[in-house]
């Protein structure tokens, strides 16, 4: 009995302990679940700061002013550490805003604001003309940015904006788009006799003037001539690489150039295949007007006139001449196609390169069973290429995921759950 005193005081002294030390465990760990992430406001308040009063510049003015935006950028992520410690968005305006402190030789010491700074400079050019830059600092609405695709291929088949899916004869010019931006008009000719069947024989895009960006760039393509550079010799436009074209690497079908408009998020490839062209864009959803009233005809936006659509199943079977006949003035006199392919001959070629049955394996037969021409039938193994490269909705698929920060906390609660039990393990033993 003696001895049981000093042992019961020497447990309650253990169990105090062990106590305490769940209870500084659980307010360790509470912050972590409790505090929520406020980097977007932090972006948002310095994406205000610097932003003009009205409209783009024509020169940039980088003053004090920029700086005092750019320490209270920095103090507010600083505040933030603790809460977005494991935030992606957080450690990337960390970073970016090193590399602005540097790049506009900044200290980090002197006044600060979380407020607006009146006055009237603007964001580096390398920021206004980097569309996503722009995106990814304008906060959490910048997450939500979509891409959306536009593709013109073979007899011509259209894939819209809007992701449908048709051909159409559009014999002669049509616009594919006109907005603020840039507008694409293609040619479109006959091709063989005793079909309707037309083929893309120019591209002409036209890169309208951008404030601090670009001035006006044309560029023209045709089956003579697939240029790597605009009509006035250069192969860029505006500061640093807001506008570039460039010849791509082959992927064994055609020669192909690309041209990439940064200031606008807007990459485009154009294709000759043999004697004909093809055509791919991808721009961000909020610089098309998708209303049945935007812009007049554009075949990109609105798809091809009803009087234009062509209906497969009847094409091939055609036995009066085309609207055009004798010689073409873009292709020549109009050839009879090369062979007759049955649908048996054109399923097998074009499950040669394509091997998923999807639109361009039926446009690829379609193809086929119309010209009869293996090497025009590879355009919709090109544009199905096209696709791949610029595929619509890219910020949205490269947006942060959740699934790590899930993880983390996970992970406390496992490292939570393990001391738990080993203090637990600890009192039993007692």
């Amino acid at each position: 009995m003696g001895r049981s005193g000093p042992q019961i005081t020497a447990k309650r002294q253990l169990w105090d302990c062990v106590t305490l030390t769940m209870v500084l465990l659980s307010l360790l760990f509470r912050p972590a679940h409790c505090q929520q992430c406020r980097i977007q406001r932090c972006n948002t308040e310095y994406v205000a700061s610097t932003s003009p009063n009205s409209g783009l510049q024509e020169d940039i003015t980088l003053d004090v002013d920029y700086c005092i935006a750019l320490r209270a950028y920095a103090l507010c992520t600083r505040r933030q550490a603790r809460s977005c410690r494991g935030d992606l968005v957080y450690h990337s305006a960390v970073f970016r805003i090193k590399e602005l402190f540097s790049q506009h030789n900044c200290s980090s010491d002197g006044p600060t604001s979380s407020s607006k700074v009146p006055s009237t400079s603007r964001p580096p050019v390398p920021e206004l003309c980097n569309y996503e830059s722009r995106v990814l600092g304008s906060g959490s609405a910048g997450q939500q940015k979509r891409y959306a695709h536009c593709g013109l291929f073979g007899d011509p088949h259209l894939r819209t904006f809007r992701d449908e899916f048709q051909t159409c004869k559009v014999e002669g010019a049509w616009p594919l788009i006109d907005n603020r931006f840039l507008s694409v008009q293609v040619t479109n000719v006959p091709v063989v006799l005793g079909s309707s069947a037309t083929a893309t024989s120019k591209i002409t895009v036209i890169f309208k003037s951008y404030h601090g960006c670009t001035d006006q760039k044309v560029y023209q393509a045709t089956t003579e001539d697939l240029p790597v550079a605009f009509q006035d010799g250069t192969r860029s436009g505006g500061e640093s690489g807001s506008l570039t074209i460039t010849e791509r690497g082959s992927s064994g079908v055609g020669r192909q150039v690309k041209i990439q408009a940064r200031y606008i998020g807007t990459s485009i490839i154009i294709r000759r295949i043999g004697t004909y062209l093809t055509f791919a864009i991808r721009m961000p959803e909020d610089t098309l007007d998708f209303s049945e009233d935007s812009g007049g005809l554009q075949l990109c936006l609105h798809g091809c006139p009803r009087n234009e659509l062509i209906k497969e199943h009847t094409l091939g079977h055609q036995s009066q001449q085309p609207h055009l006949q004798g010689t073409n003035t873009e292709l020549g006199p109009l050839r009879p196609p090369h062979q007759i392919y049955t649908v048996e001959r054109a399923t097998a070629k074009c499950r040669e390169t394509l091997k998923v049955e999807d639109v361009y394996f039926q446009s690829c037969v379609f193809d086929l069973l119309t010209t009869g021409d293996p090497e025009f039938s590879m355009a919709a193994y090109g544009a199905l290429e096209d696709l791949k490269a610029l595929p619509p909705s890219k910020l949205k698929q490269n947006s942060p995921r959740t699934p790590r920060l899930q993880n983390r906390g996970a992970s406390q609660i496992a490292v939570s759950s393990s001391l738990f039990t080993l203090l637990l393990f600890i009192l039993l033993l007692l």
